[in-house]
């Protein structure tokens, strides 16, 4: 009766006739066909069954009102009568069943709205709303009115508010649908059109409700606005819940402003009628965790325990993840342990949060540790569980163990997500194992997870890296059939592969493909090319390019310059490169330490050590902090003109400066005093190597080799090597060569062969070159019968002789007059196709 009286009272507001509501309002169609008429299901049924079209509202209205409910919802007649109906035909049956049978007047509309998807008019759903307001059945009238708000869109606040003011007013559940259509324009957030509701509630005398008010500063909490939220609820005396100050300390934290979340939480306190809550603190301890301040958060935490309120799991997790994060893994299980005493179990989020805290310090093996004390407990792993590990696993590259748990998690009805195998197809990419990684974006897609640009682009650039350039094109070319937009890191890791498998022209029409188009370019693409131009020397057609780079309105990059002038060092025009310091300088950049390194590097292959020393001075004086690569290169430059001390003096300035020197560093120097014949001291600064925690490399060695079998002592050489092998030092076949060449020189020839057999055996691949470098010498010193022992050895080992090796041999045979040799050698060659010269026939 309530209801009834309610919407009647409404009716005073129409004028007599048809109501002003619906006036205005054109026929509206059913979004669904209509269905087949169908028999009717009794004689009560098919009593109602309409004469004309004129009285089909009023026996509508009376079949309503006579037959049952489920009765209407079960009905086939039903179906066939509705379906048949206008939208002003349905406002009216509405309009007069709410005023004269309320409960009636929901079913209908639902019946239409879901069985035969029936757009409703704005009225037709305000009448409803008003019947569900007034019967306290707010979860309906919530979903009656979000459908409507989604449906009309922003910016209708204004014309909804008009029709409710001016033919509802007078409904006593008014205000309650009021509150409810602006607390569903801030559930959708369309923050504007709840601040217009709002507004004209204020304007009516209407209170909107806390709960409308928490979900518009919810909404508003990343804005200054919230405060002027924040001040409204208070201005109206309404009883704030605890819920509205902890989103407006939640807001405040997320915008970084500590200390004015600490103002509302210290200003409340004070109050007569505080009462803190655990959601409050858990608000305020996750903002100051976030931003570092672990201190402060504690502080929270037993402040909420001197207010006798228990910390909940949430309240732990939060105070352990700060921890974790932080690196306080001691701490944060100190914790875990209060947990379990306090009876707050730890759960899968808090194993979780301890095993990414080891993961984040490169700790595996304590991240398993949780993982196992959490299956200990009877605490199964999630997806969240299995991912963190596939990506720490991934991280400190076992990839193998990786998908063992990839496995186990499909084995216990767990899914990789996108993160996860985003993190396998790049580890797989780092170690070379691209073609693997293809298989997973594949399997990805057959799972209906989508690749975005960031799998797509890192497998691409993982091809073009093993030089596969033409899968990665395809690759390119399968995503952007998928509209997925490539971006720069796609496009130029294939230009940069094409150009470094030294398809120049391929690269060249591919880089004028992306550049012509009217989209945005990036620097890089002219970098990549300018730089591999530069590399040729090909520096006319690097300048043509650098032209371009304003023409499309892009500004050079450091990196720019650098390619250009190492473009013009390459080629021996030093003092061209040189005036392009000014040209950076234009365009109000300082040159880098590359530059300058540059530019020195070129001096030095000249030999100008002024030039060097007088870019080096210009470096401090503009503030460019020379790099260990710097001074090896002004050391090299030094070491040409054998100005050692100066090198060592450069040395200890390098220390001194905090500057570390590497291997390279080292090695330049001890080429330097070996060509110097001064061993001792080479051998002194590869003692100082070890000293300064550098390990030497094998350049070391081969320099140090070279210097023992060039300026000192064979034997000394030979000690060496096997003083190297003991200690099981690895090198590179280069130490052998130039032992065995050295041996060969000396006539050695036993201990020629015992090194070539000792670098064949330990797995070095041996060429022609290797044997020709070893003939050639044991020929020239007229050691014939040795050199046809290496011959015969290249031939067993089943490398085929060139051209140049079967002269020398033919050539020391015939010098040496053996003739069957010498026919044999000549058989040999025109049996491999090496036409012999005439002089030998």
């Amino acid at each position: 009766m309530l209801v009834r009286h309610s919407l009647a009272k409404c009716n005073l507001l129409f004028s007599p006739g048809k109501s002003p509501i619906f006036s205005s309002l054109s026929s509206l169609k059913f979004c669904k066909t209509s269905v087949s008429a169908a028999r009717a299901e009794d004689d009560t049924v098919n009593s109602y069954h309409p004469s004309n079209l004129e009285d089909t509202v009023s026996q509508i209205l009376a079949y309503l009102k006579r037959v049952h409910p489920k009765t209407i919802v079960e009905s086939c007649y039903s179906r066939d009568l509705f379906s048949s109906l206008s939208i002003s035909q349905v406002d009216q049956i509405i309009e007069k069943l709410g005023v004269e049978k309320s409960e009636l007047v929901v079913v209908f509309f639902n019946l239409l709205r879901n069985d035969y998807g029936f757009c409703h008019s704005r009225p037709s759903v305000f009448v409803v709303s008003h019947v569900l307001a007034e019967r306290k059945r707010m979860k309906e009238l919530r979903t009656v009115l979000m459908q409507m708000v989604e449906q009309e869109g922003s910016g209708s606040a204004q014309s909804l508010c008009e029709l409710l003011w001016n033919c509802f007013r007078g409904c006593e559940s008014t205000n309650l649908v009021w509150d409810m259509l602006a607390f569903t324009y801030s559930r959708s957030e369309m923050v504007h059109d709840a601040l217009y509701v709002i507004a004209k509630m204020k304007d009516f005398d209407m209170l909107p409700t806390i709960p409308t008010y928490n979900s518009l500063l919810y909404n508003m909490r990343h804005t200054d606005q919230v405060w002027s939220i924040y001040y409204e609820i208070k201005s109206i005396g309404s009883s704030q819940s605890d819920y509205t100050n902890s989103i407006l300390v939640d807001g405040l934290c997320r915008q970084s402003r500590l200390e004015d979340a600490l103002s509302v939480f210290q200003e409340n306190e004070r109050g007569d009628e505080f009462m803190p809550s655990v959601v409050l603190f858990n608000t305020l301890m996750t903002g100051f965790c976030k931003l570092g301040f672990l201190d402060t958060a504690k502080s929270f935490f037993c402040t909420m325990l001197k207010y006798g309120l228990l910390p909940d799991s949430y309240s732990y997790n939060i105070l352990i993840h700060g921890l974790c994060m932080a690196g306080y893994m001691e701490e944060a299980l100190g914790f875990t342990n209060d947990m379990e005493r306090d009876g707050v179990g730890p759960d899968v989020v808090t194993y979780n949060i301890i095993a990414k805290g080891y993961h984040l310090l490169g700790l595996m093996s304590g991240a398993w540790e949780t993982i196992r004390k959490m299956l200990s407990k009877g605490i199964n792993p999630d997806s969240i569980t299995y991912t963190m590990l596939v990506c720490g696993y991934c991280q400190t590259g076992n990839i193998k163990e990786a998908f063992k748990l990839q496995e186990e998690m499909l084995s216990k009805g767990f899914q990789l997500n996108t993160v996860s195998y985003g993190v396998l197809i790049s580890s797989l990419c780092k170690i070379g194992q691209v073609s693997e990684a293809l298989r997973l974006l594949y399997e990805m897609e057959s799972i209906g997870l989508k690749p975005d640009i960031v799998t797509y682009s890192i497998l691409i650039h993982g091809f073009c890296r093993t030089g596969e350039v033409q899968r990665a094109i395809q690759l390119y070319k399968e995503m952007s059939l998928k509209k997925i937009i490539p971006n720069s890191y796609a496009q130029s890791a294939i230009l940069l592969g094409l150009c470094n498998k030294g398809m120049i022209s391929e690269a060249r029409t591919y880089f004028d493909s992306l550049t012509e188009r009217e989209f945005p370019v990036d620097i890089i693409l002219f970098n990549i090319m300018i730089n591999k131009y530069a590399k040729l020397g090909c520096i006319g057609e690097a300048i043509q390019l650098y032209t371009r780079i304003f023409e499309k309105g892009i500004s050079p990059s450091i990196v720019t310059f650098n390619s250009l002038i190492y473009g013009f060092c390459r080629i021996r025009k030093l003092e061209e490169a040189k005036r392009w310091l000014y040209h950076i300088e234009a365009h109000g950049m300082l040159p880098s330490v590359v530059t300058y390194t540059t530019l020195m590097n070129a001096y030095s292959v000249e030999e100008n050590i002024d030039s060097m020393i007088e870019l080096l001075l210009e470096m401090k004086i503009k503030g460019v902090e020379p790099s260990h690569i710097t001074y090896t290169v002004l050391i090299k430059g030094l070491s040409k003109r054998l100005r050692l001390q100066e090198c060592i003096q450069l040395l200890d300035h390098m220390y001194v400066s905090g500057i570390s020197p590497d291997q390279i560093t080292y090695n330049t120097l001890i080429q330097c005093f070996c060509k110097a014949q001064n061993l001792s001291k080479a051998f002194q600064l590869h003692d100082e190597m070890s000293l300064h925690n550098l390990q030497p490399t094998p350049v070391t060695y081969n320099v140090l080799i070279n210097g023992l079998c060039v300026y000192g002592d064979l034997k000394d050489a030979d000690r060496l090597l096997n003083i190297l092998q003991e200690r099981k030092v690895i090198l590179r076949k280069v130490a052998y060569t130039t032992l065995i060449k050295a041996h060969c020189v000396k006539g050695s020839t036993d201990k020629a062969k015992s090194l070539f057999c000792q670098m064949r055996e330990t797995g070095f691949e041996i060429s022609v070159r290797d044997y020709s470098a070893v003939i050639n010498r044991l020929c020239k010193r007229g050691l014939i019968i040795e050199a046809k022992e290496f011959f015969r050895m290249m031939i067993f080992d089943g490398i085929s002789p060139d051209k140049e090796i079967c002269a020398v041999m033919v050539e020391a045979s015939n010098q040496g007059g053996d003739i069957t040799f010498l026919c044999l050698m000549l058989c040999l060659m025109i049996k491999l196709g090496l036409l012999p010269d005439q002089s030998y026939c």
